[in-house]
């Protein structure tokens, strides 16, 4: 006796459909073509969980040199000030210490200078 796979092949496809909520069209409505843009968007996903990173660390930089111009001095002169006195303080806590503790970030500054 042949195994039907009706009931199982339903849940598949059911579930894949879940996953196409918000799309248009044959995108949402047709499995291949469901499957296949379920696909793709993991694939974007994917790629861009790590351009997050990318994007972010840019932001960082990009606050990080407006602050440092504000108090005179340009940032790669600032960066390498910091790896001179041997000051490892990363990026993302340093753009939050100019926007949040400008006290702090004016020392630090001084420090490099």
């Amino acid at each position: 006796m042949r195994v039907k796979t009706g009931v199982a092949r339903h849940r598949r496809h059911k579930k894949i459909r879940a996953l196409t909520k918000g799309y248009r069209g044959m995108r949402r409505t047709s499995f291949k073509k469901a499957n296949e843009a379920v696909m793709k968007a993991g694939q974007h996903a994917y790629i861009d969980r790590k351009k997050k990173k990318r994007t972010f660390r840019a932001l960082w930089i990009t606050r990080l040199s407006a602050a440092v111009r504000e108090r005179g001095i340009n940032y790669s002169r600032f960066v390498k000030g910091l790896k001179d006195k041997n000051i490892e303080i990363n990026r993302k806590a340093l753009s939050e210490l100019a926007i949040h503790e400008p006290k702090v970030f004016d020392k630090i500054v001084d420090s490099v200078k």
